[in-house]
């Protein structure tokens, strides 16, 4: 390729997959922009890295969440930029407060809202299905596990929205700076202010487990606390809110889906696996080098920045026969949709467990969906890729 790929482009955005292809066939490990990151595009290659924090380190990245123009931002201070010790001994007591009888609790509460959901979507006119639809399931789940009041609902996408872009934003960009610091003072207020309410009158919920957890006799920092609240903002929202878009594209692509999921509901699971290894909301993940060394046949330097782009992994026909069409019958999982090995995504069975009680509620009501009324638009992010708005037409079944 004669100049750099920037994979902020709107033609990439559009449609990444071509130029990963050719990155997989001609530079697998090269330099891109924004900045001149590494991109690791093959399965193979990716995988290594997530395997070895210790040589591709996430610590070393967490200078991305402190740039110049905004030092104390709270994603600093969270397990998406460390490695071990720290980040095992973070891991093991947010563990504890985001296990399977959390998902229990939740499970009845989701199913109810997303059938009551999908009652409400209007039928036969253009709907932004990104607004009414996708954006509301975690929304819910979110406010729900954190124990937030309905009247918060509004800002808590709009700090998902804020927050999400962070990585997008340059050294010169003083309008989205200043609106970043703003957002994230709102929100760091907030949750401070329920933190306080929390340890004078614990509740069932997430921030209340989080201030119980206890780990060796040891508890989460103020810092650490704030850290995971925000990661939890960003992860838990932007990650499920593309993974509901990416599958209602996927119905408005081949409608014949819908269909076969309604009338074998067994099928869900599979359907879910498959979207997030064809279409997965998270699009890349930071490493730094902690020493010279090669990969994928390239030597890279000590220090070098690094993006493991999961979207393409996940596409790599050695990997994946027929990688480029979505399978319902592949088998699986075997992907990297939550990452690998010590990183793998904690919220990874929420973010399944929404989409499968999200694709009932939706094939049960619905026949088809057909393209809406006005472009699709697509987020500026180097770490999840997905739609802004998705109009789109449900029709009955």
């Amino acid at each position: 390729m004669s100049s750099r790929v920037n994979l902020l482009a709107p033609e990439v955005r559009a449609n990444p997959y071509p130029v990963f292809a050719e990155l997989r066939r001609n530079a697998p490990v090269s330099q891109v922009d924004p900045g001149g990151l590494w991109a690791v595009t093959r399965y193979a290659d990716a995988a290594a890295v997530l395997k070895n924090p210790q040589l591709f380190a996430s610590e070393g990245f967490r200078q991305a969440y402190r740039p110049a123009w905004f030092s104390d931002y709270p994603m600093a201070d969270s397990m998406l930029v460390m490695d071990p010790p720290h980040h095992t001994r973070l891991r093991a007591l947010v563990n504890r407060a985001f296990g399977p009888p959390v998902l229990t609790r939740l499970e009845p509460r989701i199913r109810q809202f997303v059938e009551q959901l999908a009652a409400g979507l209007p039928t036969g006119r253009s709907v932004d299905f990104a607004e009414e639809w996708s954006v509301r399931i975690p929304l819910i789940v979110m406010a729900d596990l954190l124990g937030l009041s309905p009247e918060v609902h509004p800002r808590l996408k709009r700090w998902a929205d804020t927050f999400g872009s962070f990585t997008g934003i340059g050294p010169n960009d003083t309008e989205r700076q200043e609106h970043m610091r703003a957002t994230v003072a709102e929100a760091r207020q907030h949750f401070q202010q329920v933190l306080e309410e929390r340890r004078r009158e614990p509740r069932d919920d997430l921030m209340s487990d989080l201030l119980r957890a206890r780990v060796d006799g040891e508890a989460l920092t103020d810092a650490e606390l704030m850290g995971f609240m925000f990661l939890l903002v960003v992860a838990g929202m932007e990650t499920t809110v593309h993974l509901m878009n990416h599958s209602a594209i996927r119905f408005r692509d081949e409608p014949e889906l819908m269909g076969r999921l309604r009338a074998d509901h067994s099928l869900i699971p599979r359907f879910v696996e498959e979207i997030l290894r064809y279409e997965p909301p998270v699009h890349g993940i930071f490493r730094v080098t902690t020493q010279e060394t090669e990969l994928g046949g390239v030597r890279l330097p000590k220090g070098a920045r690094m993006l493991v782009v999961l979207c393409s992994a996940n596409r790599d026909e050695a990997q994946f026969p027929g990688a480029d069409r979505f399978n319902l019958d592949r088998p699986g999982p075997q992907n990297l949709p939550f990452g690998h090995g010590i990183h793998f995504c904690l919220g990874a069975q929420l973010a399944r467990l929404e989409a499968r009680l999200g694709t009932e509620a939706l094939v049960t009501r619905f026949s088809r969906l057909s393209p809406g009324e006005g472009p699709v638009r697509w987020n500026t992010s180097l770490v999840v890729r997905g739609p802004l708005s998705l109009p789109l037409v449900a029709h009955p079944a």
